[in-house]
């Protein structure tokens, strides 16, 4: 019996977590693509892109609390490809990448 209860509870704590997760997205479909904006609980954008066929595609943008731009580059099929840039602290990372591998990374200030 108590064994019951605590599973019971433990599945409604599962279902909440989801819940409360899914209250900060907002998904949108856009012909074949789903545009998909992660919020922060403030409301400053997350980050922000698209999904094919249920992985990562296309533009990826990500932003800190405070709405400054941390990183943006492309997906293709859910792994990164082509230029990325990483900002943080004032300097910039130009990082390539060929089928979600890094090819060369080229630090920028």
């Amino acid at each position: 019996m108590i064994m019951k209860i605590i599973v019971t509870l433990l599945m409604i704590l599962c279902v909440g977590v989801v819940f409360a997760q899914d209250k900060n997205v907002k998904y949108e479909k856009k012909g074949d693509l789903v545009e998909a904006t992660f919020t922060y609980d403030n409301g400053q954008i997350e980050q922000h892109g698209f999904f094919k066929d249920e992985k990562l595609h296309g533009t990826w943008e990500y932003f800190n609390q405070k709405g400054l731009k941390m990183a943006a580059g492309n997906y293709k099929n859910g792994k990164k490809t082509g230029k990325w840039v990483f900002w943080n602290n004032g300097t910039s990372k130009e990082v390539n990448y060929s089928k979600g591998k890094i090819v060369t990374v080229k630090e920028q200030t």
